[in-house]
């Protein structure tokens, strides 16, 4: 089937379970079959392996807090003729009358539809599918991060739908945390995206309801029933830039202990995820793997708060009087950004696999994004005086020149563009260090290990809003793998940040600045699409040409490949 047809099925199985689940009266208490429970949020579901997969919905009687009793169903047909797997399940108050089960006794690499039923009534209908069996020749998943609801529309969900990809991977930030009137909220009243609730999200209370805004969204519903979904959060599922033991958007003195606004954030990201817990005593640890057929194995990462410790603050490697202290920090053979425990983990799991292609799926871009100390110290955030601007450009133009004239002819180097391009005079640092540039050794560790066991690596990667695509070196240069990172659902990208600087001109700066960097886009919201065969990994991006109207245009000519 055709994924416009399976769209537009997907929304008509859903618009008639609508209509069939509304005959009765809803009434204020649970319990018999008149009883009608609402299923607002639609269904999803998640974690496939090749014999089971997790279904998801929410079902609650309007105004009550009664228990939902209820009977989940698999088959292979849309009627539900012959059922493949049931079984029953109760939506309760405890989990804010979300409920998941993991239907198994499935059949590898089939498209199934599921439902939730409560006596007569029915949810929406979902498809999902089992991971394929062993020999699979080609795969084709859709990888998306950073669904910001005030910011604008979620096209890109539904764009998704229209593809050939079979399974989605979101690499964090399914939700925003900030109070109405935040982040990205410029047009939230004009299109009728206010955050709720309006209060930044605290308690476990705040978080629920903010789930609950973000999967009422139509395109959010409808790309969730339409696939599986395999996830990790980010840091906006908590508060910004998070790390082990604090955050930047975080503030004791006023919002109370940071452990308890991370349990309550964590509880509503299972309950309102469909995945599968891996350790129910700590909701911390989400890294697990899939393995689709011997061609991809596909390993999810932890970045955020096993083991991050707290970024280096680039104003202190850029101040002489704390540049050596901050140096040391950021070199530190103990720095870590997803631990020991789990870096072993991977490690494992790496060698242990026999797919062709060993991905990571985690959420901070692990590229090598440096730039040199020239261009960094000139382009000052704080100073957007006519002077500063001018120094800023000037700097960048001083070193693509150099650049591109030790390319062509090196003889005609001048004195001053040599020293523009001495790593020891003029070193380059990464612009970012809230991501893997911030932990260059671990970093070093793992590529290591890849490059070790011989495997075939590519690293998926979201955060940034923006489409990258790079490669991953060792500090030697040597090749390890390619990174694919995906640009946002609908957060603004570098085109906010840099709004003086038109987007073109702005890409190639990043191009030619940044010697690991292939492919840039700063300016477009969409999702990237991964297509793996033996030989190649892919990554095609599509953009959605605005997240302001829910009438739009896809560009999908954008492509990069990666044969290992």
């Amino acid at each position: 089937m055709l994924q416009t047809s399976r769209r537009d099925f997907v929304i008509r199985l859903a618009s008639l379970a609508a209509v069939a689940g509304s005959g009765a009266a809803l009434t204020a208490c649970g319990g018999g079959d008149d009883a009608a429970p609402s299923f607002s949020y639609g269904v999803a579901s998640g974690d496939p392996l090749a014999d089971r997969v997790m279904l998801w919905t929410h079902a609650q009687y309007d105004g009550a807090t009664d228990d939902v009793a209820l009977t989940w169903e698999v088959a292979t047909d849309a009627a539900f003729t012959t059922l493949t797997a049931s079984g029953s399940a109760r939506a309760v108050a405890a989990a804010a009358f979300t409920v998941k089960v993991d239907a198994t006794g499935l059949n590898a690499g089939k498209d199934y539809f599921f439902r939730f039923r409560s006596g007569s009534h029915s949810s929406p209908v979902g498809r999902t599918r089992t991971l394929p069996a062993a020999g699979t020749a080609s795969l084709s998943m859709a990888v998306m991060s950073c669904a910001n609801y005030p910011a604008g529309y979620f096209n890109a969900y539904a764009e998704v739908t229209r593809t050939d990809a079979r399974y989605a991977v979101h690499l964090g930030d399914f939700i925003y945390e900030y109070g109405a009137g935040g982040y990205a909220s410029a047009d939230a009243v004009a299109l009728g995206r206010v955050s709720d609730p309006a209060n930044e999200c605290l308690s476990l209370s705040d978080y629920r309801k903010r789930y609950a805004q973000y999967r009422s969204d139509p395109d959010s519903k409808v790309f969730h029933a339409a696939m599986p979904v395999i996830a990790v959060w980010d840091d906006h599922e908590i508060a910004n830039d998070i790390y082990k033991d604090g955050a930047e958007n975080h503030t004791e003195s006023t919002e109370g202990k940071l452990a308890d606004r991370r349990a309550a954030a964590l509880q509503a990201w299972h309950e309102w995820m469909p995945v599968r817990t891996p350790d129910a005593t700590d909701l911390r640890k989400i890294y697990r793997s899939f393995d689709f057929g011997g061609l991809t194995a596909l390993h999810m990462l932890e970045t955020r708060l096993l083991a991050r410790d707290k970024p280096v603050e680039f104003a202190e490697l850029l101040n002489p009087a704390t540049a050596s202290a901050a140096l040391a920090t950021l070199s530190s053979t103990t720095r870590s950004l997803m631990g020991a425990t789990q870096l072993g983990w991977l490690q494992g799991q790496m060698a242990a696999s026999n797919a062709t292609w060993q991905v990571l799926g985690q959420q901070v871009l692990m590229a090598r994004m440096s730039f040199p100390v020239s261009m960094l110290s000139a382009l000052n955030p704080s100073d957007t005086s006519p002077s500063a601007l001018a120094a800023g450009q000037q700097a960048i133009t001083d070193y693509l020149i150099a650049k591109g004239t030790a390319a062509t002819n090196p003889a005609a180097l001048t004195d001053a563009q040599k020293a523009l391009l001495d790593p020891v005079k003029n070193p380059k640092l990464g612009y970012n260090l809230d991501a893997w540039d911030g932990y260059p050794v671990e970093r070093e560790v793992l590529l290591t290990s890849a490059q070790k066991l011989g495997k075939k690596l590519v690293v998926l990667a979201g955060d940034t809003h923006n489409a990258w695509s790079s490669r991953l070196t060792l500090m030697d240069g040597s090749v390890v793998g390619q990174e694919f990172a995906t640009p946002s659902i609908s957060s603004p990208g570098l085109e906010e940040y840099l709004a003086s600087l038109p987007p073109a001109e702005a890409q190639k700066i990043f191009l030619g600045a940044v010697d690991d960097l292939k492919y840039a886009d700063t300016a477009r919201r969409g999702f990237l699409r991964m297509t793996f065969t033996p030989t190649e990994a892919k990554g095609t991006w599509h953009f959605v040409s605005t997240i302001k109207s829910r009438t739009y245009t896809v560009d999908a000519s954008a492509s990069q490949s990666f044969s290992g």
